[in-house]
């Protein structure tokens, strides 16, 4: 039998801000098959003062589900962007990982800017500012003993896929969001590093996505199995699952965070894209994700914590009874990016523009919906007027495919046709880029997608309303 009729098993390790899973797949040329073998939470932990991830915690909970999972031919792991873990010269990691949402990033943007013009900094990363990007982070731990120490720097899914099988490496995907990798050149901004006070050395051997890694080490107690290196950054995953025809094509990879973009064959580095605060990351084959960062579902998330509420449907039928636009607000405020009671900072953005409170947990959420939808709109035609890449319909991949009532009010805001699907996107691209480079699927990105379409449910949204009363309100947010 040929590897190109074989059947391969594989399992993605797919870790999110809030819960990580192990996937097991069976990959051939019209097979996809995805079962869910372990789901485990990841939760923030503050010590002395500081916001960490439970890596160690996360490490095992991996180790188990690989076990669940059973015998595979490969595994792959990718994870959110921009945290890491330092190593000092015996390998060894130097302390619990900080959370992107820790505070000790707090006016470290306007301190590097003070060093290197804005215009520079993105004509060299093409990335958007945004406070907890891996160059922030570092800036802000500058004067540390441990960054003092430490000789390797390891992108989350690299520390683990290092722990897993001994090797070191960053996937150019993730790292394409540190603001430390030059978006021309494809390899790291030694230069840039250095002027602001990172030690350039730190930074290791880039590599692609498709690209052995290892075998794991006995001590995982899993055998001699493959790791194979993914599209690392979860989005950039879950933009290889989008089950797309052509280019004309807007992805909304919707969750904690909503990213919302169009995929290039090059970057736009105009001034006009850095005053929209747009960034460039790097794509599976050679492609760039263009692309605004969106709050999310985090808005969502944080309320139903505080509300001590996990069952979302009932929230969302009651909101979706609620009168549209009664009050909306910017989703990208600073002020929603920490963890803490998100319903009274809603409140009072709301207050302090003007608008109705909203009174009842069904008309936050609605707040909520309204504004993310806005915000899809602005970054879509954003997207379209600044790179001239036109669109005819939106993908809508993650968890936030299942939320019908913002898939709607997306469909609504943008008058385009939404897809909503596959909902498990991010572990789909991990599966195919490692069954591709087992030889089990197609060469192409399209015929990966092909393979999606023809094997996962997709439910349309067809857009209703006014644009009138869209523009309105989006209105009401530049005021």
């Amino acid at each position: 039998m040929s590897a190109r009729t074989a059947t391969t098993r594989v399992a993605a390790v797919d870790l999110g801000a809030a819960s990580g899973r192990v996937m097991a797949a069976r990959v051939g040329p019209d097979l996809l098959e995805l079962t869910e073998v372990a789901r485990f939470a990841n939760t923030a932990v503050r010590a002395g003062g500081t916001l960490h991830w439970d890596v160690l915690n996360l490490y095992r909970s991996i180790l188990d589900g690989l076990r669940d999972a059973g015998p595979v031919d490969s595994i792959g792991i990718d994870s959110w962007a921009v945290d890491y873990g330092l190593l000092d010269a015996d390998g060894r990691l130097l302390g619990n990982p900080v959370h992107y949402r820790d505070s000790r990033t707090d006016g470290v943007i306007e301190r590097v800017l003070r060093q290197v013009p804005p215009e520079r900094l993105y004509a060299t990363t093409g990335l958007q500012l945004q406070p907890f990007n891996t160059l922030f982070q570092l800036v802000a731990a500058r004067d540390t003993a441990q960054l003092a120490a430490a000789r390797t720097l390891l992108l989350m899914p690299d520390l683990l896929a290092y722990w897993l099988t001994g090797e070191i490496g960053a996937e150019r995907t993730n790292a394409s969001t540190t603001q430390l990798l030059d978006v021309n050149t494809g390899t790291w901004a030694a230069e840039l590093a250095g002027q602001v006070g990172i030690p350039a050395g730190i930074l290791p051997p880039l590599r692609e996505p498709g690209q052995a890694v290892g075998v794991l080490k006995a001590d995982a107690g899993l055998g001699p199995v493959q790791v194979t290196t993914v599209a690392s950054h979860d989005t950039a995953s879950a933009v290889v699952g989008v089950p797309a025809r052509g280019e004309r094509f807007a992805y909304l990879s919707c969750g904690t965070w909503s990213l919302v973009g169009v995929e290039l064959d090059r970057p736009v580095l105009t001034e006009q894209s850095r005053a929209a605060n747009f960034t460039n990351e790097i794509g599976v084959d050679g492609t760039v994700r263009y692309l605004r960062n969106v709050m999310g579902l985090w808005l969502l998330q944080e309320c139903q914590r505080v509300w001590r509420d996990d069952d979302v449907e009932p929230l969302l039928r009651a909101a979706a009874r609620c009168a549209a636009f009664r009050s909306v607000i910017d989703p990208d405020d600073p002020v929603f990016l920490p963890p803490g009671d998100m319903p009274a900072r809603i409140a009072e953005a709301c207050r302090r523009t003007g608008q109705p409170v909203p009174g009842t947990p069904a008309e936050t959420v609605r707040c909520i919906l309204d504004s993310l939808a806005l915000a899809h709109r602005a970054a879509i035609l954003d997207a379209q007027r600044l790179s001239g890449r036109e669109v005819d319909v939106v993908h809508i991949v993650g968890g936030g495919a299942r939320n019908e009532l913002l898939c709607q009010l997306t469909a609504d805001a943008c008058g385009l046709p939404v897809l909503a699907g596959p909902v498990e996107a991010t572990a789909l691209g991990n599966i195919l880029v490692q069954a591709r480079a087992l030889g089990a699927v197609g060469g192409e990105l399209a015929d990966l997608r092909k393979l999606i379409r023809d094997t996962q449910p997709v439910r349309r949204f067809e857009p209703q309303g006014n644009d009138a009363d869209w523009a309105a309100a989006a209105a009401r947010l530049t005021r």
